[in-house]
């Protein structure tokens, strides 16, 4: 009876005998090259791939920062705009660049979640935070450009936030907390372009409202002084009473003129030339009052002119700063960005990475693609020493 079952557990032992026998054959008939380029990586992507490799949650969130729009526009601007809404290309890029800027890491890691989320004992430790000691600010700076990135459009003006993250959770937080700060920075750029903008117009017009004040002063104190309030129209009502007076002597003279060759005994000579000396002595005084001197109106209304006008240029400066004052404000109001959500930072329900099939596969391809090369460099190394 012992032979017919050792019979057979021989015949059953031979196949897994030859099996072994062929794979150990298999093996040694491989040249290491190929075990070092292909197989050892190959086992390698597969024990970290499969096994160890933590997962990987990504959280999206859509956004684009707005500004009203400029009413310089063209029609066919304000056309193509579409609306009164544009996007606000200046901020958007200052909001990108802040998104991978060391300030940002460090205002969403105030209480240190960043930290505890990238670095904490559930993570692969080829895959956390703080691997072979790398613990410092600037390690945590390079692992943050890793795991966030800010891709946007130049065409629809959306931006595209993406982060990174071991759990949903904290995927999710890190992402809302950067469009917090993004919000808070595009806030801050609005105010300091408003206050900017309308602190230099404000100056310029107490500047402007200083110098018309100076100047109506220059004038008030000069009509007080010299006792005239307009020169020009004082010199016109005294060339009309010159003119009255001198036809009054043309009269006088006419008429004792007349009284001399046909009654030259008439009584009223005297008084006519009495009236006409009197006259004649009124219209010098008058002629001297109007260009006679330093006292003079003449000279007067050189410095009366000199006065006005830079009243009146005051007055032009004064009207062309309030009206640039009016339009910085207008200006400022125009300049107000904010940032739009077009989707909140999603909560992610499936790891993103890693890839494992695939990075294997990569792997052994990779693998296959290094060993060909280097078997042919080396067949043409021997051929050459041949």
């Amino acid at each position: 009876m012992a032979e017919p079952g050792r019979a057979h557990g021989e015949a059953t032992g031979e196949p897994t005998d030859v099996v072994r026998r062929s794979l150990l054959q298999w093996f040694r008939g491989l040249s290491p090259l190929f075990a070092g380029l292909v197989i050892v990586p190959t086992l390698l992507a597969s024990l970290y791939f499969g096994f160890l490799a933590s997962e990987v949650y990504v959280s999206e969130s859509r956004y684009i920062v707005r500004s009203p729009s400029k009413p310089n526009l063209s029609p066919l601007g304000m056309v193509l705009s579409g609306g009164n809404i544009v996007g606000a290309s200046e901020e958007s890029e200052a909001v990108i660049k802040f998104l991978g800027s060391r300030q940002a890491l460090e205002t969403i890691n105030q209480d240190g979640y960043v930290t505890r989320a990238w670095g904490n004992g559930s993570i692969f430790w080829f895959d956390r935070f703080g691997y072979l000691g790398k613990d410092t600010g600037e390690d945590l700076f390079e692992y943050f450009l890793g795991k966030v990135t800010a891709n946007d459009s130049s065409s629809t003006m959306v931006t595209v936030l993406t982060v990174k993250s071991f759990d949903p959770q904290s995927a999710q937080t890190i992402n809302r907390r950067l469009l917090e700060q993004s919000e808070v920075l595009v806030n801050e750029l609005s105010d300091r372009a408003r206050r900017d903008s309308i602190a230099f117009a404000e100056t310029e017009l107490a500047r402007a409202r200083q110098d018309a004040q100076n100047a109506a002063l220059a004038l008030a104190a000069f009509r007080n002084r010299e006792g005239v309030i307009d020169p020009e129209l004082q010199a016109s009502a005294g060339l009309q009473m010159i003119g009255k007076l001198q036809d009054q002597l043309i009269a006088s003279q006419t008429q004792l003129l007349q009284m001399q060759t046909y009654t030259p005994q008439a009584s009223q000579i005297p008084y006519l030339r009495t009236q006409i000396s009197n006259l004649e002595r009124e219209i010098a005084a008058q002629t001297a009052q109007l260009a006679g001197g330093r006292g003079s109106l003449s000279s007067a209304s050189v410095r009366f002119q000199e006065l006005r006008l830079a009243s009146e240029y005051s007055e032009r400066q004064l009207s062309t700063a309030l009206s640039a004052y009016k339009e910085a404000q207008a200006e400022a109001r125009r300049k107000q960005a904010y940032v739009e959500r077009i989707s909140e930072p999603s909560l992610p329900d499936d790891a993103a990475y890693p890839r494992r099939l695939r990075s294997i596969l990569g792997t052994f391809v990779l693998g296959l693609l290094a060993w060909g090369v280097a078997s042919m460099l080396l067949v043409g190394v021997r051929e050459h020493r041949d």
